[in-house]
């Protein structure tokens, strides 16, 4: 059978098999050579050196050449100007990457840590000697491994892991390196000042942030009987190692920023029926 004619736009009968060769003709898949061989066409491009390749043995021939691992630079510079979507998310699997490194680092038990009983009894000895009870969970804890506290000996204090958090806004932030001489109002200034505070963080806490004389500062009381948790009320102008004496601290302190409004719920440990821990003396174990 003759092929079937199609009419064009000029009126002129045109086969369907010239018709298919016209619109849909050979696509080259790549306008470069292969960089090793040089005769072949390039298929495959390298995300390390971005050299040109046409077939698997190139591939290889060429990594033993230029000494190329074929694993794209996740840290290689890339111009603002050519910065895109695929480049942010590269950015955010890299830092899922490292994360994950390090938690695989943290998990490995051949890796030395300071986590032996003589690192752990200086810091309670430390903070025995500052009025602190200070109690340490076992290994494999979160919040074991999420506590970053530590005493310089230089400075004579601690610098403690803190977490805060702001039920009234639902928020919760930590904070590192806390030095003890601190007061509470000047770690909390970085959060419900109306003027000093991190904008973003002011907008998320905007409800202490307009009454920030209102604010209240508690921190639940670990040592308790069974029930309900009980709370210590905290002054806000003594510094953390005054609020922190002659109570007992698992891993690090927990403080609960309050408004008044909503303080009146929250039970008080009752000075009679909680007697503080002991906190004698101990021997400094270095």
């Amino acid at each position: 059978m003759d092929a079937l004619l199609v009419p064009d736009t000029l009126g002129i009968g045109v086969s369907s098999e010239e018709l298919e060769y016209t619109v849909r003709p050979k696509r080259k898949m790549s306008l470069y050579s292969c960089e090793t061989c040089g005769n072949e066409e390039a298929k495959y491009k390298c995300p390390r050196c971005l050299k040109y390749s046409c077939s698997l043995p190139c591939v290889k021939k060429h990594k033993v050449d230029v000494t190329c691992s074929g694993v794209r630079d996740k840290t290689a510079f890339v111009p603002l100007s050519t910065f895109g979507d695929l480049h942010l998310l590269s950015d955010y699997r890299f830092l899922e990457d490292a994360s994950r490194v390090a938690d695989a680092a943290m998990r490995d038990v051949m890796l030395p840590r300071q986590t032996t009983n003589k690192f752990v009894n200086f810091l309670k000895n430390r903070a025995r000697r500052q009025g602190i009870n200070l109690k340490v969970m076992p290994l494999g804890f979160s919040k074991r491994k999420a506590n970053s506290t530590f005493f310089n000996k230089k400075e004579q204090r601690f610098f403690w892991h803190l977490k805060l958090q702001f039920p009234q806004s639902q928020a919760e932030y930590t904070e590192k390196r806390v030095p003890d001489n601190k007061t509470l109002n000047e770690i909390l200034k970085t959060y419900i000042d109306p003027t000093e505070s991190d904008p973003t963080i002011r907008q998320r806490l905007k409800e202490y942030v307009r009454s920030p004389s209102d604010v209240k500062v508690f921190m639940v009381a670990e040592r308790k009987a069974p029930g309900p948790d009980r709370y210590y009320a905290l002054d806000s102008s003594k510094s953390l190692l005054e609020n922190l004496r002659n109570k007992t601290v698992i891993e690090y302190p927990t403080l609960y920023v309050a408004l008044k409004d909503f303080t009146k719920d929250i039970l008080l440990v009752d000075p009679a029926s909680d007697p503080s821990p002991s906190v004698s003396q101990g021997k400094e174990d270095v």
